[in-house]
């Protein structure tokens, strides 16, 4: 069971609006490597954890994922609110607008739509547990290419918070895997 609470992990207040950098940010909404994908891949892969200490991690970090999700997408949507078409065209994202308007879309930076072929979900904890360290790695990787590209502080100041609650799940994730692979010797 879930509790929601009205408020997200970090407050996200952005001043400028800036379609281009929304675009590329939507890549960690329903990219490869995004909040959808990681929440959805932990919250299925907890199923087939060997012990409650498995199925908890994986429980507490995919709704953390899930609650990442709503923090991407509140910058996405602050930095296009109010915006309109000839906005989003001169940013070079006319056609985001032409599908989505303002709507804040699961896709990648390159227009793919999200779809459940970037979920991995074997059934063997080591296997799945291994697959989490990478994807953790591979957003924290994304983060920082978004780093590299904004100089918005208020953006920067919230995808700083996001990238380091990767590092902490990576950490988390290699923790009960050195657990589980113990036990196997």
């Amino acid at each position: 069971m879930f509790i929601f609470e009205k408020r997200t992990q970090i407050p996200v207040r952005i001043n400028n609006k800036n379609p281009k950098l929304a675009g590329i940010i939507l890549s960690q909404y329903g990219g490869p490597d995004g909040e959808l994908s990681a929440s959805l891949r932990y919250l299925s892969q907890r199923f087939s954890m060997p012990d409650n200490m498995g199925i908890g991690l994986l429980t507490d970090i995919g709704t953390e994922e899930l609650a990442h999700l709503e923090i991407v997408g509140s910058i996405v949507s602050q930095l296009t609110s109010g915006e309109g078409a000839k906005s989003f065209d001169r940013y070079g994202v006319g056609d985001y607008y032409v599908d989505h308007s303002n709507a804040v879309y699961p896709q990648s930076a390159a227009g793919a739509p999200f779809t459940a072929a970037y979920l991995q979900s074997k059934g063997d904890p080591i296997a799945d547990l291994t697959e989490d360290l990478a994807a953790e790695q591979k957003a924290r990787a994304t983060y920082d290419n978004i780093l590299r590209l904004s100089d918005d502080p208020d953006v920067n100041n919230v995808i700083r918070f996001l990238r380091e609650r990767e590092v902490v799940h990576f950490q988390r994730f290699g923790e009960l895997l050195n657990i589980y692979q113990s036990e196997i010797r």
